[in-house]
């Protein structure tokens, strides 16, 4: 499969939690080997556009497909990287890893490989807790790699890390997709991150598809670049005048509930 073809498509999907509406009509195709990021303001539906990708959200209407066939149930072909790396303390961070892969025969190889792509091959016997955020994180998104998925989903994995060690794992991530060609989306509150690591950004905006958003821009980027500035400035204008409408908004209501 070519990185022309449709290697995931959403199709008008919707999704409410009770009387909310959270996606509304939501259409993206996202290419083979491609890396997508997703922004959006607080409570715009990112974090369950990445569920519904996963599986692990049910739509209420419309459809997922995956090359061509539609995804009911788990993606079996996604794995998901949270904001906290969820590793469990007692067991050791080859362990962690191993979690994922089940009765696998070449469980032990596929774990030390995940490992070393990440940088951590000589802490394999240790405990989690001994272990910087950061690398707790490397050792996430390990136990990610190592089934191989064709799909990876990252929500906010990064949102907690210091400013340097962020930069650091901004790096990891985007070799680490260079070098294996997994279609990737990434959800993130940080726009300049966005514009770093993004094929595309999609901004969403009480839950449509308020922007799509190519970034033209050669690898590796440069934050100080004319172009990558005017990207990050059109996407952060955006933002700014959807949280200008929003106020406005609120102060309407307010002004009817007084009256």
């Amino acid at each position: 499969m070519s990185r022309k073809d449709r290697a995931i498509q959403l199709k008008h999907v919707n999704k409410s939690f009770g009387e909310l509406s959270v996606l509304q009509d939501i259409n993206v195709a996202i290419n083979e080997g491609e890396f997508i990021v997703i922004i959006g303001k607080s409570g715009c539906g990112k974090s369950t556009l990445l569920r519904i990708l996963s599986g692990l959200e049910r739509t209420d209407s419309g459809h997922v497909l995956q090359s061509n066939d539609e995804v009911i149930g788990i993606n079996k072909h996604a794995r998901m990287m949270f904001q906290d790396p969820r590793l469990l303390p007692w067991l050791t961070v080859k362990e962690n890893i191993a979690i994922g892969l089940h009765e696998e025969n070449n469980q032990a190889e596929k774990s030390a490989w995940a490992l070393s792509e990440v940088g951590l091959a000589e802490r394999e016997n240790e405990w989690p807790s001994v272990l910087s955020g950061g690398q707790q994180q490397r050792v996430a998104l390990a136990r990610a790699l190592a089934t191989d998925p064709s799909l990876l989903l990252l929500d906010e994995p990064l949102g907690a890390l210091d400013a340097l060690t962020r930069y650091e794992m901004q790096s990891l991530i985007e070799n680490l997709w260079m070098k294996n060609e997994w279609t990737t989306v990434l959800v993130t509150h940080d726009v300049a991150e966005a514009v770093m690591l993004a094929d595309r950004v999609i901004l969403l905006e009480d839950g449509y598809v308020a922007m799509d958003l190519d970034i033209p821009l050669a690898r590796p980027r440069v934050a100080t670049d004319k172009r990558f500035i005017e990207l990050q400035n059109t996407l952060l204008n955006r933002l700014i005048t959807t949280n200008e409408k929003i106020t406005t908004d609120e102060h309407i209501q307010l002004e009817k509930e007084v009256i």
